[in-house]
This record gives structure tokens, sequence and C-alpha cells, in this order.
């Protein structure tokens, strides 16, 4: 009766063991994916002030192409009522 006991308490403490390591490995396995996306982020990272820098040109050429826009429009607008 008793070597049943401790067959089973071993068996326990065993499996107790392995799910134990598995799972301390998995946390490693996903420490080194947040580890890996958090270098990825600092490695493209982008400053606010060249952001901003970038997002004004674009909006250069925007108003840029707006206002051409609008002159063909307007050329085109006139030869038609003529």
């Amino acid at each position: 009766m008793i070597e049943s006991i401790v067959s089973a308490a071993v068996a326990v403490i065993t499996g107790g063991a392995v799910l134990t390591s598995r799972l301390h490995s998995r946390i490693m396995e996903l420490d080194k994916r947040i580890d890996q996306v958090e270098l990825g982020m600092a490695t493209s990272y982008v400053a606010k002030t060249d952001f901003e820098k970038m997002l004004d040109r674009v909006e250069d050429h925007m108003i840029r192409i707006e206002d051409k826009l609008d002159a063909l429009a307007d050329t085109r607008f006139r030869q038609i009522n003529q």
C-alpha cells in the first residue's frame, strides 16, 4: 500500500516538475519574442520632429497639387463657357 502511495506521489511531483519546466520555457520564448519586437520598434523609431517635417513636406506637395488642379479646372470651365 505504501509503495503505491510513494509511486503516485513521485508521479505527481514529476508531472508537476515537467509542467513547470514547460511553462517556464514557453514564458522564456515569449519573453524573447517580446524583446525582438521591442528591438524592431527601437531600430525603426522616427523622432516626432522628423515626422512633423516630413508631414509638412507632404502637405506642401498636396497644396501644390490642389492649386494645379484648381487652375486646370478653371481653364476647362472657361473653355466650356466661351
